[in-house]
């Protein structure tokens, strides 16, 4: 006779286990700050301590929970730890973390309307909150011709416009992809050389910076009208407010102006500033927003919601819609073929999608805008009060500005001292940052932005540096 299948938790051990799991991770919050930032692991010796083959009975969960202190947490890299400050940000809440186990536990797939309208339709609604509350471009609303969609990555929304560019240049040029060309300034993120390179095209510009580290608009139009003369078509320019490596801003309407003359198609990056603009002191750094065609920013960087949900959006959805949409006969139904719901599975290049929506409107309504000003506010004054200690310490220089929370600066003793400085304040484990490259000469990075950091986080940090600089 054949078997009802294996013994599944009950509901009053999945009760008792879950209680378990939440105390564990409120603790883990609690004494986060003890750890040390940085995984102390050599390579493999995680693996090593893992069975080499799956195991055939089932373990008790009590086992698998201890697991966590026992094999887990010594291979982690602290994200959530306040003494944080390398890369960007990778903030989580809990909130976030609640919505998160309810769309586990929900376990719906809403690549269409009909697999589960709520998760659609709570996107939909997130997403056109979203534009009032950072003032982006009404026309990016779903009520009106454009609209937005969560995907998984900054990267994944940068190369989802480089293929709908691709392909409405293919279709009104009816020209290969190979004479195509993507333009973006040298210090943007490197997912758009590499979705450059996944979508085909042929040619990628780096265009110069300005002292500011932003594009220097009057070159990218240089490189342009010198690719036209080549008989090349220059098809995508991809510009930043914020850049990976400085937050530079990139001068968006100049840029705008220029891929309008040309008729480029505008994708706009700002993956961790994005999060600014729901502050309005910030806005007039995405001035020019309504000449591009896409934009994107991740709410897991800088808003409190934890990876991954990055918001996507664009001026006309219906080139997006033209480029992805492939309807096979078992995803055909009712409501698709009225026209009247969104199917989201045609916004982006998977099919499957999760209900990422229901963090970000737990974390809206949790903290409500202005909790979400008020951390912004905070971390961006605390990376001023950083710059400030930089500026009146002749051992440093600043070497960009830093316009949200962001600050980047190098040691005047010259690149090895740098570098060593860089190494020594990781070592202590006390902190983690991040060195890297500008002019060809190493800086720190020091990002400000983990949601429980506080001045006294950052004092402890300038003490540390300052000792052993």
């Amino acid at each position: 006779m054949p078997s009802d299948g294996p013994d599944h938790m009950s509901s009053q051990d999945f009760r008792r286990h879950g209680y378990a799991l939440i105390d564990w991770i409120a603790n883990y919050w609690e004494r986060v700050e003890s750890m040390p930032v940085l995984a102390d692991a050599a390579p493999g010796q995680i693996r090593s301590q893992l069975p080499n083959s799956a195991p055939e009975a089932p373990e008790p969960f009590e086992s698998i929970l201890s697991d966590l202190d026992k094999i887990v947490l010594p291979g982690i890299t602290h994200w959530q730890n306040p003494n944080w400050f390398a890369y960007f940000p990778a903030n989580s809440s809990p909130p976030s973390v609640l919505a998160e186990l309810v769309s586990a536990g929900l376990g719906v797939q809403g690549m269409l309307w009909s697999t589960s309208p709520a998760v659609t339709e709570i996107e939909t609604q997130v997403m056109d909150w979203l534009v009032d509350l950072l003032d982006l471009p009404q026309a990016w609303k779903t009520t009106s011709e454009g609209g937005g969609v969560l995907q998984m990555s900054a990267s994944d929304s940068t190369h989802t416009a480089l293929v709908v560019a691709r392909h409405k240049a293919s279709a009104v040029n009816n020209i290969d992809a190979s004479s195509m060309v993507v333009y973006t300034s040298s210090q943007a993120h490197s997912s758009i050389e590499k979705g450059a390179r996944i979508a085909g095209y042929g040619h990628i510009r780096l265009i110069e910076v300005d002292t500011n580290q932003a594009m220097v608009s009057s070159a990218l139009d240089a490189a342009i009208r010198k690719d036209l003369d080549s008989g090349l078509t220059p098809v995508f320019v991809g510009a930043a407010v914020g850049t990976t490596g400085t937050t530079g801003v990139d001068p968006i309407r100049e840029i705008g102006i220029i891929a309008a003359t040309h008729n480029l198609w505008l994708h706009v990056d700002a993956a961790y500033a994005g999060s600014a603009m729901i502050c309005s002191e910030f806005r007039h750094h995405q001035d020019g927003l309504e000449l591009a065609h896409s934009y994107t920013f991740n709410p897991h960087k800088w808003m409190m919601v934890n990876f991954d949900c990055s918001a996507f959006f664009v001026s006309d959805r219906k080139p997006l819609i033209d480029c992805l949409s492939i309807l096979p006969p078992y995803l055909k139904d009712e409501a698709s073929e009225s026209g009247a719901v969104i199917d989201y599975r045609d916004w982006h290049v998977p099919l499957g999608r999760r209900f990422r929506a229901l963090k970000l409107w737990w974390v809206l309504r949790s903290y409500g805008a202005e909790g979400i000003r008020e951390m912004i506010r905070h971390h961006v004054s605390l990376a001023d009060y950083f710059a400030s200690l930089i500026i009146e310490d002749s051992r440093f220089e600043l070497v960009a500005p830093h316009p949200f929370a962001l600050v980047c600066f190098r040691c005047t003793a010259g690149p090895d001292a740098t570098q060593a400085l860089t190494a020594a304040v990781n070592a202590t484990g006390n902190f983690y940052w991040t060195g890297s490259i500008l002019n060809d000469e190493p800086m720190i990075r020091v990002s400000i932005g983990q949601t429980r950091t506080t001045k006294e986080h950052v004092e402890r940090l300038w003490k540390t540096l300052s000792d052993l600089a």
